[in-house]
């Protein structure tokens, strides 16, 4: 592993350890607060609300299961497909435990939908960046149409960032929570595609 990446995932853990500290030392602080302050007066409306739910929707599993068996089909690498399987349904096992170990209750002050399980990290967010940013590394690895290249590489990040969105505008996760699910995922994400290119590079 490269001293780059080392550094990313010792700064990741370190961001998570200092979220984890806050939430359990604070029943609501500042960030919290701020961000819900600013969707619930400035953002929620009922015609966007609609258009939230299927952004929402992009990580959902019923939706990156069907996207996982279309690209399956779609990708001439039949090792890759395989890869992107494991990082989904391990993504989603290790989003499982880190709630059971941290318990935090969702929100009650609204909610436009509803969903069971605990609250940190984002179930969602961890995933959708695990996912999509896996997609990312192998889209920037293998297509060599750079206009192609970026403009994949800028809708996934967006679809990223606004999935993240979605959860706290839904009022099923406080933004700690999706930063929690982004930091993790980042940490996670970079740990799974060391492990790919070893695998590559063996020959495997």
């Amino acid at each position: 592993m490269t001293r780059k990446r080392k550094t990313i995932i010792i700064i990741s853990l370190l961001l998570f350890i200092s979220l984890v500290v806050l939430i359990k030392t604070t029943t609501t602080n500042f960030l919290d607060n701020k961000v819900y302050s600013l969707i619930s007066n400035n953002l929620i409306k009922d015609n966007i609300t609609p258009i939230v739910k299927t952004l929402t929707n992009l990580s959902s599993a019923i939706f990156l299961i069907s996207l996982t068996i279309l690209l399956s089909i779609i990708i001439r690498n039949k090792k890759l497909p395989l890869f992107i399987i494991i990082n989904l349904a391990s993504s989603y096992l290790l989003n499982n435990i880190l709630k059971l170990i941290f318990r935090r209750d969702r929100p009650s002050m609204y909610n436009l939908i509803t969903e069971k399980g605990y609250s940190f990290p984002s179930g969602h967010s961890m995933v959708s960046f695990a996912y999509y940013g896996l997609l990312i590394y192998l889209i920037y690895k293998y297509i060599d149409n750079k206009v192609l290249k970026y403009i994949l590489i800028f809708i996934l990040t967006t679809i990223i960032l606004l999935v993240g969105l979605s959860r706290i505008y839904l009022g099923v996760h406080y933004t700690t929570d999706v930063l929690g699910g982004y930091i993790f995922g980042l940490l996670y994400l970079i740990i799974f595609i060391n492990y790919i290119e070893k695998y590559l590079t063996n020959g495997g």
